[in-house]
């Protein structure tokens, strides 16, 4: 019994972690103070609830606990040594007033956790770090899943999360919501990484599970707030719409015995109607707006090839030509192996499987995508398509090698045996 009330409060934990930290952050100014306080409300859950009972709100439980070991451990540090109080500097009563710090901690300038993607998101930092950075801080992904994410060394990553911290840190980051110029300067790398968390949940790179559903969510989540923030910003719609509009097809991509479906098989009736609706008016307000501004952009353009597919009744209904053509376009906006190997897909859609291949043979030597599931696992499908069974079949294989995630490796496996 005490295993699972374990369970259930570490469930609890990781659903609360990000907003936890978020908070923790901006009180602190430090991501790595934020992390520990968050594991130090963690330890006292685990002690204090299978005998007191989870609270009717457990966030409220664990951002107060945290709390209070931040004000402890801060009177002690003051009494210490005075030049390490970087919170009691703004607080002109150091910490002998707790309700001062309570509300400077409870007085939400916006949002809390978009405030910790912005600091993430810091300039001092490279595109590589802010994004590893807030999917480690914010996604609570592990070393190893970003590094597949990133097609790059867990060792890599590590130290670029390392180095991040410490870059914001001598930076001073506020850890609140930039306004002004400064917003919109820093507003591209913000949807990198939004977007990056998304496609984590749409498909996770490891694990037992295709889908992270609460990733999905989350992303959805500060896509909203971004647009309500930046109401006039093409792109921001445009990836508030991409999320919509891919987030339809969550429950359909995965079957009744809980495998991959693969976009083209899937029941489009339960495909949500909503989410496709709000997706769809976004794009509308987005397109209008690049229009009046004169130049694609390249979640617009992504969110317009998604468009396709929730416009198509059926599968047979794709209008794959127009697919390729938005592929074209988004390829010069945003050049990119990944981009090159969906376009690929969409010209073998569009024009035959021999298209894709002559494509996909222009990247054989793309060292990012040498270790990449989805090239060998594209191939197969256009030599499958093309009728070259045994070729296929070798190439599916190869894919299920290189997947970490079991349910895709079971997909793989099997279009493999469906070559024979």
């Amino acid at each position: 019994m005490a295993g699972e009330t374990h369970q259930a409060i570490e469930a609890i934990f990781r659903i609360e972690r990000a907003r936890l930290i978020a908070g923790l952050a901006r009180f602190a100014r430090d991501v790595d103070r934020a992390e520990e306080l968050a594991q130090d409300a963690l330890v006292v859950a685990l002690a204090e609830w299978p005998t007191g009972g989870v609270p009717a709100n457990p966030g409220a439980w664990l951002m107060t606990a945290a709390k209070r070991r931040a004000v402890d451990a801060a009177r002690r540090d003051r009494m210490r040594d005075r030049k390490h109080l970087d919170i009691a500097r703004e607080q002109d009563g150091g910490f002998d007033d707790r309700d001062a710090i309570e509300a400077a901690i409870d007085d939400d300038l916006g949002d809390e956790l978009l405030g910790l993607i912005f600091a993430a998101c810091h300039p001092v930092l490279s595109a590589d770090a802010r994004a590893a950075l807030t999917l480690r801080v914010i996604g609570g992904l592990t070393t190893d899943e970003i590094a597949r994410a990133f097609l790059t060394s867990e060792a890599t990553i590590a130290q670029r999360i390392v180095r991040a911290k410490k870059a914001i840190a001598k930076a001073g980051a506020n850890f609140e919501v930039p306004r002004g110029p400064d917003r919109a300067a820093r507003l591209a790398s913000v949807l990198e990484v939004v977007y990056l968390i998304f496609n984590e949940g749409y498909a996770a790179t490891a694990g037992d599970e295709l889908v992270r559903p609460n990733l999905c969510l989350e992303a959805q989540r500060l896509g909203r707030i971004l647009a309500g923030l930046s109401p006039d910003d093409a792109e921001v719609l445009g990836l508030l719409a991409l999320m919509e509009i891919q987030a339809s097809r969550l429950s359909a991509r995965i079957g009744p015995d809980g495998n991959f479906v693969p976009l083209t098989e899937q029941d489009r009736a339960r495909w949500d109607p909503l989410l496709i609706r709000r997706g769809l008016d976004a794009l509308a307000r987005a397109e209008a707006l690049a229009k009046d501004r004169g130049g694609d952009g390249p979640y617009t353009l992504q969110a317009a090839l998604a468009a396709c597919h929730a416009r198509a009744r059926r599968a047979a209904d794709t209008d794959w030509p127009r697919i390729a053509a938005l592929y074209d376009r988004l390829r010069a906006v945003m050049p990119s192996p990944v981009v090159d190997l969906n376009r690929a897909v969409a010209h073998s859609m569009a024009f035959g499987p021999e298209a894709g291949l002559h494509l996909l043979d222009a990247m054989d030597d793309v060292a990012a995508l040498r270790d990449y599931a989805p090239l060998p696992a594209a191939r197969g499908d256009f030599l499958f398509r093309a009728g070259r069974r045994g070729e296929a079949r070798a190439e599916f294989e190869a894919a299920a090698a290189l997947t970490h995630n079991m349910r895709e490796r079971a997909f793989l496996q099997a279009r493999a045996s469906a070559c024979d």
